[in-house]
């Protein structure tokens, strides 16, 4: 398909899985109240992590029921394919099945042969459970693992078809074929830069005319077993605190790491134009985007990543746009904090003349890929209320980030960005208004 200009994308539905309720109307009563979403952490064995608290979405537990209003075959198909989904994959799964139902994008409405999926996903750690069985036959009579009988003894104790169950392109591949989507599909992994790379990756795949509608999301856990104690031995976490809802603290003085945390999220993208004909409802527009890698050896990759995407995002056009707030990475690290928001200072500029910043990290903590695609919810919601949401825990600022951290009574604007960035220097921004706006 040939067009002579770019096709403009807005956003029709949305659906996710979260720490703070699995309805966008629950995520936004939570944070209007300031609710976290951190407790005891419950997945994994006490004393196994040197932290023992997280943000779990304990609120889903995989059961049909909260797929949504499904038809009966697809709650067969998707019963069935449970058994070949881990968690993460769960929760994906759902977030994009109530995504299309908040569209009502139904298979009347929508081309099945130009309708795709692009989600971000986390890099999946396998369950522990899945070789125990196996270990276990091959520990010998002092109770050692011995490797020599792995093949013969071991290895049949493994489910055939166990990696199916990790593979981080499965969340894309069962939501089209559950919804017999034909279009494009395609996975990403950029841990929590994952989600502004979709969004990029499906602006640009409709834009160009490659397809007329996209479900676009990401998924991810950091609280899994053996992903939990990755993360520790990787990353600064938050240290344990009498109250765990004070544990995540972007950009405070006394910011300590990241909490562990798990969730999805996904959104319904659509041509302008097929919105309006079928009638949808517009819930905003997706008017820019930028992405940057940057390598951890250079000094100050991730400031220098954020900034690259940051002018990405506001070339053209969408620079003229009035920028209300700033949905930051904000995940509560000493030098991601420090980085990050010197790096908006730099191009959006210092405390007072840039746009109000927020970190809706400090209410769930770090969810890996699927983190930035709840946060931008929660500024959309804000977008149609009006008002932010407070940064938890940010009562005293820290020098080093000469930003403005926004409070409940500020104006959540026209439009916003979101920025996420990896320890590794994998930046995505992304910018989105309000539809009414061109």
């Amino acid at each position: 398909m040939s067009i002579s200009e770019p096709r403009r994308v807005v956003v029709t539905g949305m659906g996710l899985i979260s720490p703070l309720g699995n309805t966008p109307t629950e995520l936004l009563e939570a944070i209007r109240a300031g609710r976290s979403g951190i407790g005891p952490l419950r997945s994994v064995p006490a004393g196994a992590l040197p932290v023992s608290n997280a943000a779990e979405a304990t609120g889903f537990d995989g059961s049909i029921e909260q797929f949504g209003n499904l038809a009966k075959d697809v709650q067969r198909a998707i019963r069935k394919g449970q058994k070949l989904m881990c968690r993460e994959i769960e929760m994906g799964v759902a977030a994009a099945q109530l995504a299309l139902q908040d569209a009502n994008l139904t298979a009347d409405q929508r081309d099945r042969d130009r309708t795709g999926v692009i989600y971000g996903c986390d890099y999946i750690m396998t369950l522990p459970e899945e070789f125990s069985a196996g270990i276990t036959r091959c520990l010998d009579a002092d109770g050692k693992f011995d490797f020599s009988q792995w093949a013969t003894l071991g290895l049949p104790q493994v489910t055939p078809l166990w990696l199916l169950k990790y593979l981080p392109n499965m969340p894309a591949s069962h939501i089209a074929i559950y919804n017999d989507l034909r279009g494009p599909n395609n996975s990403l992994t950029l841990r929590e830069a994952s989600s502004g790379a979709a969004i990029a990756e499906a602006h640009s795949t409709i834009a160009r005319g490659h397809a007329d509608a996209l479900v676009v999301g990401a998924t991810g856990s950091r609280v899994m077993a053996f992903r939990a104690l990755h993360a520790s031995m990787q990353e600064p976490l938050a240290a344990d605190r009498d109250d765990p809802t004070t544990m995540s603290r972007p950009f405070a003085a006394d910011r300590d790491g990241a909490v562990l945390g798990e969730g999805a999220a996904a959104l319904i993208f659509e041509s302008r134009d097929q919105a309006l004909a079928r009638g949808a409802n517009i819930l905003a527009e997706v008017v820019g985007f930028g992405t940057s890698a940057v390598a951890a050896s250079q000094p100050q990759h991730q400031r220098t990543a954020v900034a690259n995407a940051l002018r990405a995002t506001l070339r053209g056009d969408n620079s003229k746009l009035s920028l209300g707030h700033i949905n930051a990475h904000g995940i509560g690290s000493v030098d991601t904090d420090a980085e990050e928001a010197q790096a908006i200072a730099e191009v959006l500029g210092p405390a007072g003349q840039s746009p109000p910043v927020v970190a809706a990290k400090s209410y769930f903590g770090n969810l890996g890929a699927g983190g930035g695609m709840v946060e931008i919810i929660s500024s959309l919601l804000s977008l149609h209320t009006g008002h932010l949401f407070n940064t938890l825990n940010c009562t005293r600022p820290a020098d080093d980030c000469p930003i403005q951290i926004a409070t409940s009574e500020t104006p959540a604007g026209d439009s916003f960005l979101n920025i996420n960035v990896t320890p590794q220097g994998q930046a995505s921004v992304v910018h989105i208004a309000k539809p009414e706006l061109r």
